[in-house]
């Protein structure tokens, strides 16, 4: 059950560098009302991990409508892989169909992904999150230097909680590097996408993903005609830095 009385910092404390499983535990014991937010290789091995300590773990993912083919047969298999109920969470018709009206398919070429990842993810993100106590991520430190090097592995939502919602963000993979959530997959078998064997690493929408070259950072596909600190799409706008003009 959840427990309005704990004390933030002092979980980060005592989880800071442990296992992920120990912080999927600790999650898992401290809130009933939380969710796995799922999309790529990272969140499948928290999903793997999270069922062996409870089977009724929420999981939820954000279909844009501009994700590859691969990755929607991806979500299906990950669903059927693992007998769960996939809460998808889709934009708001009527907001979108503005924008796409006023700017076109492909405006943020031009004038950034910001606004469209504002509506294709970061609007419904927030509706779901309005009915959680904590979420659980698959971010990494190594992800970014730019934005993630500080990540801990419990921290408060900052750009999601509300004065009379504190929600609880749990970042159990914070310290894992690529190669660990590769082994895990390698050794349990989990499921993946299938755009992984097509040199794609970070995988978000299609227009704004591409395959990355050997020896390139894993978000050097993603907005790559952007700033590399702009290389977050508003679901973790807390992790940018304060000066930069980044939203997410």
């Amino acid at each position: 059950m959840n427990n309005p009385d704990i004390d933030i910092a002092k979980l980060q404390d005592g989880l800071q560098g442990r296992n992920p499983r120990k912080i999927l535990r600790a999650a898992l014991e401290n809130f009933s009302s939380i969710a796995i937010s799922f999309s790529g290789a990272e969140d499948v091995v928290l999903i793997d991990m999270a069922l062996k300590i409870d089977r009724n773990i929420q999981v939820f993912t954000l279909d844009t409508g501009r994700l590859h083919p691969e990755t929607y047969h991806f979500l299906e298999e990950v669903r059927k892989h693992y007998q769960i109920e996939l809460d998808v969470l889709t934009p708001d018709r009527q907001i979108l169909d503005e924008m796409v009206k006023r700017k076109g398919l492909f405006s943020f070429y031009v004038d950034g992904h910001q606004e469209c990842c504002g509506i294709r993810k970061v609007e419904p993100l927030r509706r779901k999150l309005a009915t959680l106590d904590a979420w659980i991520t698959g971010q990494r430190r190594d992800q970014s230097l730019d934005t993630r090097q500080e990540l801990p592995e419990v921290q408060q939502d900052t750009a999601f909680s509300t004065p009379d919602h504190a929600l609880i963000k749990f970042n159990p993979l914070a310290g894992w590097s690529s190669a660990q959530v590769w082994d895990y997959i390698e050794a349990w078998q989990a499921p993946y996408n299938a755009l992984h064997r097509q040199g794609y690493v970070s995988i978000g929408c299609e227009p704004c993903t591409r395959a990355v070259l050997p020896n390139q950072h894993e978000r050097a596909g993603r907005w790559w005609w952007e700033d590399a600190n702009k290389k977050e799409c508003g679901l973790h706008a807390g992790n940018v830095p304060e000066q930069g003009d980044a939203t997410g």
